[in-house]
């Protein structure tokens, strides 16, 4: 079984407290189909666990096949060094089908965030950087696909359905799992 080499450390992007139960990373490419389809069951993975559960974002853009995904991703990290990565990451899974410029800036304008600064973040690769991290991380990770879950540092090579994710986690956490509802 793959498990996490890159530890979660403070510049990742993390919903929850540092103390939960579990940790659940995720490896994800914005215009990856099966990362938006995750994308909705992941909310609803956190919200039965509340507290218990630290969620992890890493990027993993499959540019090769997806040729919005390295922008969409830097989108998101020109919003997080301005602490809306997590409004940026919804509007951009929310607006899957419409990647690109376009979208980018009516998502930058309506977070506030300057749209100027974004087409020229993007224009000089200002965050490529930082993606380009996450996606070496993933791949020392023996990630190859998205999305790719990580529960408490070992890789989920179950389905991602919302069943198998709260078992997965519940067994992490060395709980019995309980009857799963939303």
């Amino acid at each position: 079984m793959a498990t996490l080499r890159m530890p979660v450390r403070p510049e990742d992007h993390i919903q929850g407290p540092e103390n939960a139960a579990a940790t659940f990373v995720e490896y994800g490419d914005y215009e990856c189909p099966h990362c938006g389809t995750a994308y909705p069951i992941v909310k609803r993975v956190q919200r039965h666990f509340g507290k218990q559960l630290r969620f992890v974002f890493r990027n993993f853009p499959l540019s090769e096949i997806h040729p919005h995904a390295e922008s969409a991703a830097e989108t998101a990290e020109f919003a997080g060094a301005h602490g809306k990565f997590w409004e940026m990451h919804d509007g951009l899974f929310e607006n899957q089908v419409r990647l690109g410029l376009p979208l980018y800036v009516e998502l930058a304008e309506e977070l506030g965030l300057s749209p100027e600064e974004l087409e020229q973040a993007l224009e000089d690769s200002k965050y490529r950087d930082r993606v380009r991290a996450d996606f070496s991380s993933g791949v020392r990770s023996v990630v190859n696909g998205t999305p790719t879950f990580f529960v408490n540092g070992k890789r989920h090579d179950g389905p991602f359905d919302y069943e198998s994710l709260v078992l997965a986690i519940e067994q992490a956490i060395g709980r019995q799992p309980n009857a799963i509802s939303a």
